[in-house]
């Protein structure tokens, strides 16, 4: 069933283009009449647009001259007619506008929301009543019968005679007796009782898909995991699914699979985040790409979202809307915008009274909140769910609507509404530090010729090998260890200096908002014993490993079924419904627990007392399998970190390539560990980092920017045929043969430096490359040609004219020192030999006492912090008084930060904020919450297992603090043009400067009969002016003789 739909639609534009003439409308309508039949309509509506009647009285006509039945139709946008405005707002903020723009996208006239029968009968009752009344004809040729219950799983290879639970069961007994090494009863009796549970619940097949997948990454070399409950499985041990065991770390089946609340069970698995598509090709290829897609997913405005997008919409000031926003808490997660105003006594929230009368009293704060509300819980956006993919047994599009986006078949329902009927969901998510791990294991292998399995390290602290990382961990050098490295976790760490991967466990547990108050108590315990309390001797077997502190919901299930004598089924349960505070329940089901207790001989006082400290503990109990899964991960960094550092760290630089701040940091610890970054270079580096020798990490090619995999594979094939390249001629020649013959390219290496090790003079091989290239095609044709003389060393007369010319034939002085500093952070993203603020570091940190830039994530919201950096870029906003602002990017050697200027400090100050220049900033740091499971936006749908990332983007600027140092001072370099490098001259210039010292480096012209050179002294001076003036007429000359760049 078809209709011609809107105005929007091909029978309206045949309309409009026709202008007057049907025939191009005839055809139309009888093309999709021929091909529909009885089933296609002539639409019309109502809402009162322009054109809108024109367009319908020519439907009815040709409806009349075709025989065509038409239907009436409203557009609906929005609901209510109530909702015209928000829904004005809500296309704001989707096409980036605001309100007051003439030229932005509108629905008018506000006719587009849902009509009832009597508004529609208005309208339509003397022009095509029979219009109306065929909406009743297409909903009785409708019968859609929509199968409820659960629809199969897609079909596993059997052997025969085996259902998917005998062939289950076999293998996993098989795995018991292979992968257990002390096989115990404990074992045993566990896997049957899974076992049990898996048939009982009909989830079989379910273990055999996801077997099949991890025995595919395993068997391909890509590194794996699963996150989430999935480890407290002995089945899923046994298959190969997980690759801890959860006896060993005494992990709850229930809280994965629970009996008596039977639902879905959720194996979330990650990969290297460079192989999570091969695993997504090899499901599509095992079960048909017909029958497997990604998921759509609909980003929500939580209650910051909507009244920052709001204000944006409605053109309102940018500070005040801030300050509203501000009202709103972080936590807990979920705070709405009448809950944050009014209170949520559930969650602990109180009335919030200035919000209140702000928003009573100021008419531009209740429209702001008043629009707020309707859009809060909305969906912004459609995106494709970060990591899940959905798989069915026929083709998904029998049970949802399917879409093309961005190259990808996507749902068109989400994820919920597929997995009510049983879809089956796979969670697939990227993860670099499995990445990390599999470059690090294939570094050390190729480079130290030893082979590692990252499951089958020494974890015992006795090994000196798990020793060197538990003690690099003991002093806090977590950079580059998954989960450890925040500063807070980094304080916490050396505090408890761990010795097993079950305490690292615990901290990444603990370390969250709610039991981050208890890490001190677990720290203290563990040195002093003496201080662990039990309230019940029943608790020390379940809490003895986390020295008497509820970590894990585990524990919370284990208690509530030692002390109330629940099953552990019941105990998650109730566990579910103490997180959520659903006090009828739980009062319920405290009866029980005092029974059961009572029935153990245990005192009422006692029991109450376990209850009450329980009920808080299970909302933010940390998922014991999701903690050690991670915990066994970061110790697996950890280690090969402390044993491997340069392998580890050349990995750890490649995977965060693209993050300045992390190479940054890597390279700073790097210096730290002893060991060295080089830049790229032709003759050394290879496509990714590498190492050389022990103690040596060389930059990868494909670290420099525009320059792809192609031209690399070139240079690599002309190194392993011909060895090292010995000039620039040579490698234009030997590369144009491999087929890189892009001068941009090979000018982009030269401007990364990468030929060093031929001529340090960069702008000298720039001279000579158009003569190289010439040269090196003409050579490339010629080959191709035949055209090669007997003795293979003798050029074309066309090319003997630009063969042979050397660097050194050129005399051109190289780039400064800031030039090619500028060529690295241009090509390499980072200033890699040095950075331009080095010099400023000392000084600014004395004057000043400036904090570093990845320091200021610790800080609180609004905390006054001193920051100093360079200005790398400055963008001027105005307010809608024509006031100016300055939106600042402040670099220093740890990263970058978003920093504003208001009006008034604008003004003050706005002469001193200039490109390049070096700066000291005191203003109040602005902290953005940013959640894991949608990053960049928040969301009601946070998960409490996710960690809250907080992440500092703004700072606003108060006051910059003028200084001549630190306000005016660029990074400038001094150069000085002298006619002899005789010691006479040389010890002049020395001691001229001395007493000058600095932050500019001082650089020699030195004349000599083969040209100029460019020689950097060891001295840092001053770049003062009135000084030079006194080097030139002591050398003799003018500006010539000494300047400052």
């Amino acid at each position: 069933i078809i209709c011609s739909a809107c105005m929007g639609g091909e029978l309206a534009h045949a309309i409009r283009e026709g202008k007057g003439s049907l025939e191009g409308v005839r055809d139309t309508a009888a093309w999709y009449r021929d091909v529909f039949g009885e089933d296609y309509y002539l639409e019309i509506q109502g809402h009162g647009a322009t054109g809108q009647d024109e367009i319908n009285e020519t439907i009815k006509r040709i409806a009349e001259q075709m025989g065509i039945k038409m239907v009436a139709t409203n557009d609906a946008h929005y609901l209510r007619k109530e909702d015209a405005d928000a829904h004005d707002v809500l296309i704001c903020i989707q096409t980036g506008t605001n309100v007051d723009d003439p030229k932005r996208m509108k629905y008018l006239p506000q006719e587009f929301y849902l009509k009832s029968y009597d508004e529609m009968w208005k309208k339509f009752e003397n022009f095509a009543p029979d219009a109306l009344h065929n909406t009743l004809e297409i909903a009785d040729k409708c019968n859609l019968e929509i199968e409820t219950g659960r629809v199969p799983m897609p079909s596993v290879a059997l052997p025969e005679g085996k259902t998917p639970h005998t062939h289950m069961t076999d293998l996993c007994r098989e795995g018991l007796t292979r992968r257990i090494k002390n096989l115990s009863d404990v074992h045993k009796d566990r896997l049957e009782y899974e076992l049990g549970i898996i048939e009982q619940t009909g989830f079989s097949q379910y273990f055999l898909i996801v077997m099949d997948i991890s025995n595919y990454a395993r068997s391909s070399g890509i590194y794996f995991g699963v996150r989430g409950s999935a480890a407290g499985s002995l089945a899923s041990y046994c298959l190969g699914i997980t690759d801890l065991d959860p006896v060993e770390y005494g992990l709850t089946f229930e809280r994965f699979l629970n009996p008596e609340r039977i639902s879905m069970p959720d194996i979330d698995m990650d990969f290297e985040d460079t192989k999570r598509a091969d695993v997504i090709e090899h499901v599509t290829n095992k079960y048909g790409k017909d029958n497997v897609a990604y998921i759509t997913t609909f980003g929500t405005m939580g209650a910051k979202a909507a009244i920052r997008d709001s204000g944006r919409a409605l053109g309102f000031p940018l500070p005040d809307v801030d300050r509203i926003a501000r009202m709103i808490p972080s936590l807990p997660l979920g705070v709405s915008i009448d809950k944050a105003m009014n209170g949520w006594p559930e969650k602990d929230v109180v009335a919030n009274a200035e919000f209140q009368a702000d928003y009573q009293n100021n008419p531009q704060t209740k429209k702001l909140i008043d629009t707020a509300k309707r859009l809060e819980g909305m969906s912004r956006n459609a995106s494709v769910h970060a990591a899940g993919i959905m798989v069915a047994d026929r083709p998904l599009v029998e049970y949802t609507p399917l879409e093309l986006r961005n190259g990808l078949i996507v749902t068109q329902f989400p994820h919920s509404s597929l997995e009510s009927i049983g879809l089956l969901k796979l969670d697939f998510l990227g993860l670099s530090n499995l990445t990390i791990l599999a470059n690090s294991v294939k570094l050390i292998k190729e480079k130290r010729g030893v082979e590692i399995d990252v499951w089958d390290i020494p974890l015992d602290y006795s090994h000196p090998d798990a020793k060197r990382a538990y003690d690099m961990l003991g002093r806090g050098e977590t950079t580059g260890v998954f989960q450890l490295e925040s500063a807070g976790m980094r304080k916490y760490v050396v505090d408890l200096k761990p010795n097993s991967v079950k305490e690292l466990a615990a901290m990444v547990a603990l370390y969250r908002p709610g039991p981050l108050a208890h890490i001190p108590r677990f720290i203290n315990c563990k040195f002093d014993p003496e201080k662990i309390k039990y309230a019940h001797p029943l608790l020390e077997p379940i809490l003895k490993e986390t020295y008497g502190v509820i970590v894990y919901q585990d524990q919370v299930l284990k208690i509530v079924q030692a002390i109330g004598g629940f099953s552990l089924g019941q105990a998650d349960i109730l566990r579910r419904a103490m997180g959520k505070k659903q006090a009828k329940y739980m009062d319920e089901q405290k009866v029980h627990y005092l029974k059961g207790a009572a029935d153990k001989g245990i005192k009422e006082k006692v029991a109450e007392q376990i209850f009450a400290e329980i009920v808080p503990f299970s909302g933010y109990a940390f998922n014991g399998a999701h903690a050690a899964c991670y915990a066994m991960v970061a110790y697996q960094t950890a280690y090969l970190k402390a044993n491997y550092p340069a392998e580890y760290l050349a990995a750890l630089m490649g995977a965060y390539i693209d993050n300045t701040e992390k190479v940054v940091n890597t390279i700073e610890e790097c210096e730290r560990m002893g060991v060295t970054v080089r830049p790229p270079c032709v003759n050394e580096s290879v496509a990714d980092f590498t190492v050389n020798g022990e103690t040596v990490i060389r930059f990868g090619l494909m670290a420099i920017k525009n320059v792809g995999r192609a031209p690399i594979d070139a240079i690599l094939s002309a190194r392993e045929k011909g060895g090292k390249f010995t000039s620039l001629e040579d490698f234009c020649n030997r590369v144009f043969a491999e087929g890189l013959t892009s001068k941009s390219v090979i000018e982009m290496l030269i401007k990364a430096g990468t030929f060093a090790e031929i001529s340090e003079n960069r702008r000298a091989l720039l001279e000579i490359l158009d003569d190289c290239t010439m040269a090196a095609a003409r050579g490339a044709k010629d080959a191709k040609a035949g055209l090669i003389s007997l003795w293979g060393d003798e050029p074309s007369d066309d090319n003997a004219a630009v063969r042979g010319v050397s660097v050194n034939e050129v005399s051109v002085t190289d780039f400064s020192r800031g030039e090619r500093l500028g060529f690295e952070k241009e090509l390499l993203g980072i200033y890699l030999t040095e950075h331009p603020i080095k010099p400023f570091e000392t000084e600014l940190k004395r004057k000043f006492r400036t904090m570093r830039i990845d320091e200021l994530k610790e800080t609180q919201p609004n905390q006054e912090v001193v920051i100093g950096g360079m200005i790398t870029a400055v963008r001027t906003v105005y307010t809608k008084e024509g006031k100016q602002m300055l939106i600042v990017t402040l670099e220093d050697t740890t990263g970058n930060i978003g920093v504003t200027c208001f009006t008034k400090t604008a003004a003050e100050f706005g002469r001193l904020v200039i490109q390049n220049a070096v700066i000291a900033v005191k203003g109040r740091a602005q902290h953005r919450e940013r959640f894991n499971k949608n990053a960049g936006n928040e969301t009601e749908e946070a998960s409490a297992d996710r960690n809250v990332q907080i992440e500092v983007i703004a700072g606003r600027i108060d006051q910059v603090v003028p200084d001549a140092m630190a306000a005016d001072a660029r990074v400038r370099e001094v150069y000085v043009r002298i006619d002899s490098s005789s010691k006479t001259i040389l010890r002049m210039v020395s001691d001229a400067f001395r007493g000058q010292e600095g932050g500019s480096p001082l650089f020699l012209k030195v004349e000599t009969p083969s040209g100029e050179h460019t020689v950097k002294t060891k001295l840092m001076v001053s770049p003062d002016e009135a000084f030079l003036d006194q080097v030139r007429k002591m050398l003799g000359g003018g500006a010539r003789r000494a300047w400052i760049e």
